[in-house]
């Protein structure tokens, strides 16, 4: 596609369609459920004005911006403006902490904040530095800011393309972290081209495509796959206005590119059982011609008519629910990556997916798998480092193959499985190691349970936490309870006598971002469950019925 070892930066592309696509829509955002356009010859107006804004202030060369918004039409104009300034991003999770915010805004020394869409903006005005620049969206106007529509009403526009060193930092990403503190994970422009171009080789029809932002713009994967796909492909990105409105807005939207992570399939999949019982859904699509209008009905009803690359990331999927939608028409492609790659690793092909598996590697990543099978991977996409934190870095990188920290296997075909991750491993207290994900992923088999996460370090046997999914919540109990006893009988009966589970806890809250049990990215924080429900531990390992509720 380009020619080897030169790949356009992010700057490079929104130039070039910038002025192709001029009058072409780039980014729709609802607003108080009317959309509010830009085109690329607009949103090139707005970026160049601010970026010329920014220079103006004394921001240039190496100067860290932070931006804390939820996605909106001016996040990306923000990113591309921070970039064209000669500046470096840093963007932060909208539902981040105070506490937090102050430590990444002091850590990474950024100088500027854009402040946008936010559920708590006084609240997390509190981590905020006064000595910032601070300024505000034109849609979500914050006090003590300064509004982005008064600096780039007068402000000349940047001429031309600024000539961008590919091997310069274009961001430093704070990752989520389900263990420990946040890291600063350092990315090249080049490392973002090579990427997106590699991605484009294994996907050679994806052109001018229409994207649907929902997913934090600050998680790698959104960043990639919405803001770099639709600017290197000169595409349209339409946002969602709130997570009340997202059905709507994804039936408005009707995307040709979808991704979701597996806790937002779960509850698609739980949404469309909830108005057509399995059984029912079985007899229609066992009858041809009714089985073809009830997979376009389906499709219709989840805003999936025109998506033609769909795709599930950022944590694993438990593969019956890639079998479900397959059922319905809808294949859902599995793919695998890091912050630490921009998610360059691997994926499932359109054509060429087997479930359970998150595919092979692309285009220019070598992949092996080194000590405990841990999968290792070396590519152009791999981050510089972590940012202040030598040490850290050095840990990462074994022959210049970055460590994933993840257990894996990879059959003939180069097909890449997951197994769990390394760290999540535990000890019993009779010695044995258990890895939690496969055990927690045959639990995930059956649609009763939502949520799963499997504990037990230094306790007799493992016990299993779980959340019910909406269906098994108007269960009368004692119904529930005989099916949840069958549901860890079967289990048991698969796995090694030393795997075996104790004790299934049904507790009575699901695990969200809000309680701070899942990441931004909806994966389980096992260090948080552990935190919260651990002093209970023995006490519900010496219940008398292998099913407690709490």
């Amino acid at each position: 596609m380009y020619m080897k070892g030169y790949y356009p930066t992010i700057i490079d592309k929104f130039c070039e369609f910038e002025s192709l696509r001029a009058g072409k829509l780039f980014l729709a955002e609802p607003v108080n459920g009317v959309y509010r356009n830009f085109t690329w010859q607009q949103a090139g107006e707005e970026v160049r004005r601010m970026a010329a804004a920014l220079k103006q202030m004394g921001l240039g060369k190496n100067d860290k911006v932070a931006i804390l918004s939820k996605n909106c039409a001016h996040w990306i104009m923000t990113d591309l403006a921070i970039a064209m300034a000669g500046c470096i991003s840093v963007p932060l999770y909208p539902n981040i902490t105070p506490e937090a915010l102050n430590e990444i805004i002091l850590h990474s020394e950024s100088k500027a904040i854009f402040i946008g869409k936010l559920d708590n903006p006084e609240e997390l005005r509190k981590g905020v530095p006064n000595d910032l620049i601070r300024i505000t969206f034109p849609f979500y106007p914050n006090a003590d800011c300064l509004n982005w529509t008064d600096l780039v009403k007068d402000m000349e526009p940047l001429q031309g393309k600024p000539d961008i060193d590919p091997h310069s930092l274009t961001c430093i990403v704070y990752t989520s972290g389900t263990t420990g503190q946040p890291k600063g994970v350092m990315h090249t422009f080049h490392a973002v081209g090579f990427a997106v171009n590699s991605f484009l080789i294994s996907y050679p029809d994806i052109n001018e495509e229409i994207f649907f932002s929902y997913l934090p713009l600050c998680h790698v994967a959104e960043r990639m796959l919405v803001e770099c796909g639709a600017v290197f492909t000169g595409s349209s990105v339409y946002f969602v206005e709130s997570m009340d409105t997202f059905a709507k807005n994804l039936s408005d939207t009707r995307p040709t590119v979808f991704l979701a992570v597996p806790r937002i399939w779960e509850k698609l999949q739980e949404g469309v059982l909830k108005k057509m019982p399995q059984k029912k859904m079985d007899r229609l699509l066992a009858i041809p011609i009714v089985s073809s209008i009830i997979k376009k009905a389906i499709r219709k009803k989840l805003g999936l008519t025109r998506a033609e690359f769909i795709f599930t990331g950022a944590s694993p999927i438990n593969p019956a629910v890639l079998r479900w939608f397959a059922k319905l028409g809808i294949i859902i492609q599995e793919a695998y990556g890091m912050t630490e790659n921009v998610a360059l690793s691997h994926s499932n092909r359109k054509g060429a997916v087997r479930f359970g598996t998150v595919g092979q590697s692309y285009e220019g990543v070598e992949v092996r798998l080194g000590k405990d099978n841990e999968v290792q991977v070396k590519s152009d996409a791999s981050m510089l480092g972590y940012y202040k934190e030598p040490a850290l870095t050095a840990e990462c990188f074994e022959d210049g193959f970055l460590r994933t920290g993840d257990e894996g296997s990879i059959d003939a075909d180069g097909f890449l499985t997951i197994t769990g991750r390394i760290k999540d491993q535990f000890k019993t207290s009779k010695g044995k190691y258990i890895m939690p994900a496969p055990i927690e992923s045959k639990f995930l088999q059956n649609p009763q349970l939502a949520q799963v996460c499997v504990v037990g370090s230094g306790l007799p046997n493992a016990i299993a936490l779980c959340t019910l999914s909406e269906a098994a919540r108007s269960y009368a109990k004692e119904t529930l309870a005989g099916i949840l006893k069958e549901i860890i009988a079967s289990v048991n009966k698969g796995l090694e006598h030393h795997e075996q589970l104790a004790r299934l806890i049904v507790l009575p809250e699901e695990w969200t971002v809000a309680n701070g049990l899942l990441t931004p990215t909806l994966k389980i924080k096992r260090k948080m469950i552990d935190a919260g429900f651990g002093d209970n531990y023995e006490k519900w390992i010496r219940a008398n019925e292998p099913v407690v509720f709490v």
